[in-house]
């Protein structure tokens, strides 16, 4: 198996550790000899140490709560706090929680037993400095931000998606890009680089898929989703081998023309990607040159 196809399956399989997966990637990024690339799997890997450089998907808007103790032994536990009761310079800051660390302390949260939401203190000198200041005649004893489990799920699920769509790409340009030699550059840099900007950091708007069946942009209106979908259909119902597999991948990829433009398609567009995930081996090759269009209908 090429080394291209590993992190497609990998990406795909819903019990694979993103760890495991961005390690591959690692030695994919040697192979193209792209420094961007690399330097993302890098920090994914091993953390960020710089706020300014964590891309979106790592900043999270949160809520705070906390106990506060009166006077008489009167007191709140768990009680939410308002961002109004803040100084403005801080409200941002409390608001929001960015996942510096390396990915395996997020999916080491995910993998618990308990699918219980994480926590993020506040630092005990901000306590100090505005505990009287946000429940009258009580004063903040902790006070921490609630990070949701299903976000960290979210984190990992990005990171996967990102990763395949970026694969998928360059597949389709450089199909043996995963077996260079060294010092052999299977595309040009520029290409990889405009590749992991779209696909990666979505820092590009014009989308070029490497399929010859359409292209698009990531603004896309109703008449090239169309094209999309109809050409992702069309494929799925060629394959003979596997009708009734196909035709409950066509059922999903319809269910998600419905609901494009809707709240409604992120979960329209997961259903499928599960449904493919079993399935990878068969129908993975017919859906490759349509799979970064409906990523960057997400992404929108």
């Amino acid at each position: 198996m090429s080394l291209l196809r590993d992190i497609q399956n990998t990406a795909v399989d819903s019990a694979s550790d993103v760890a495991t997966l961005l390690r591959k990637c690692k030695i994919l990024a040697v192979r193209l000899g792209n420094s961007d690339f690399r330097n993302w799997v890098d920090r994914e890997l091993n953390g960020y140490d710089d706020r300014d450089a964590l891309p979106d998907y790592r900043k999270l808007r949160v809520e705070s709560v906390g106990h506060f103790s009166g006077a008489f032994n009167s007191g709140l536990r768990n009680a939410p706090i308002p961002p109004v009761c803040l100084p403005a310079e801080l409200r941002e800051s409390i608001g929001y929680s960015y996942l510096m660390q390396p990915i395996s302390a997020y999916t080491s949260l995910v993998d618990k037993q308990e699918r219980s939401n994480a926590q993020e203190n506040w630092p005990a000198d901000l306590v100090a400095l505005v505990g009287r200041d946000i429940y009258q005649h009580m004063n903040c004893m902790a006070a921490w931000k609630i990070i949701p489990y299903n976000a960290l799920v979210a984190l990992i699920d990005t990171i996967k998606t990102r990763v395949l769509n970026f694969s998928l790409e360059i597949e389709a340009q450089a199909p043996h890009a995963g077996e260079a030699t060294l010092h052999e550059l299977p595309l040009p840099q520029d290409k990889v680089s405009q590749v992991f900007n779209t696909y990666i950091t979505g820092s590009v708007q014009n989308v070029a898929t490497g399929g010859s069946h359409f292209s698009q942009h990531t603004s896309s209106n109703n008449g090239a989703s169309d094209e999309v979908f109809r050409g992702l259909i069309e494929a799925l119902a060629a394959v003979t081998n596997k009708q009734q597999e196909a035709r409950r991948l066509t059922s999903a990829a319809e269910e998600m023309r419905q609901a494009f433009g809707s709240d409604s398609f992120g979960a329209r567009y997961k259903n499928f990607m599960s449904l493919l995930s079993d399935h990878i081996q068969v129908f993975g090759p017919v859906v490759a040159p349509y799979l970064p269009a409906l990523a960057a209908f997400v992404a929108q």
